[in-house]
């Protein structure tokens, strides 16, 4: 899962970058409100924990020009304003959930997770299709009730199909969900990965649409 990270505070925006990565998280961070805003404007990420006293641009302006550009996706409000005016300003803006520092990472990477099932249609704390359940808590995967062992880029793209299931990803769309800047991908990573899922899971799951991307199957879908 890739987020933004929108953060000036260098050692705080450092362990929070760090803690998510250690949680599975995939973080891009920035330390200004502009580039805030052109990163998000530019690049659809999963969700976004922004700061409100971002320099260059405050948080809130930040927020205010991506809601009106139309940008939808889940935003974790993160600031030392703890006044309820400030708190009810951020929600109206529209921000999706409001923390105040000092944060508990924990707390902050559940408020993410949940932010992004809710963003697409899955309320659930696990997902499930078919005979597979997943837990994002616990980055778990269980097959007919058996644990099944992915590495961490398998269980990362599982998550992505299942968020998006009856949805077809192309495989730009799926680099793009499960890697952050400045990372090195071969052509043929996406499908490595698809591969070594259908070998752990079964070939039914997750369909190719021939010159498009992949789709994970609906429980209810026609196989």
């Amino acid at each position: 899962m890739r987020i933004l990270l929108a953060e000036d505070d260098h050692l705080l925006g450092d362990g929070l970058r760090a803690g998510l990565l250690q949680l599975g998280f995939q973080v891009d961070w920035v330390r200004d409100g502009p580039a805030a805003e052109r990163e998000l404007r530019a690049n659809p990420y999963a969700a976004a924990v922004l700061d409100l006293t971002l320099p260059g641009k405050d948080g809130l302006h930040v927020l205010a020009a991506v809601r009106q550009a139309r940008v939808d996706l889940p935003v974790l409000v993160l600031t030392a304003r703890d006044a309820v005016t400030d708190r009810i300003r951020g929600l109206d803006v529209g921000a999706d959930d409001y923390v105040v520092k000092p944060v508990d990472l924990q707390e902050l990477a559940a408020r993410l997770r949940a932010l992004v099932r809710r963003s697409h249609g899955q309320p659930q704390g696990c997902l499930s299709a078919h005979d597979v359940v997943l837990d994002p808590a616990a980055r778990a995967v269980r097959k007919g009730g058996e644990a099944v062992t992915l590495a961490t880029r398998e269980f990362d793209l599982l998550y992505t199909l299942m968020l998006n299931a009856g949805r077809v990803l192309s495989r730009e769309q799926l680099e793009r969900q499960l890697y952050s800047w400045g990372r090195e991908v071969e052509s043929n990573t996406i499908e490595v990965h698809v591969h070594r899922l259908r070998r752990k899971l079964g070939n039914a799951l997750i369909q190719t649409v021939r010159g498009v991307g992949y789709m994970l199957m609906r429980s209810s879908d026609p196989s």
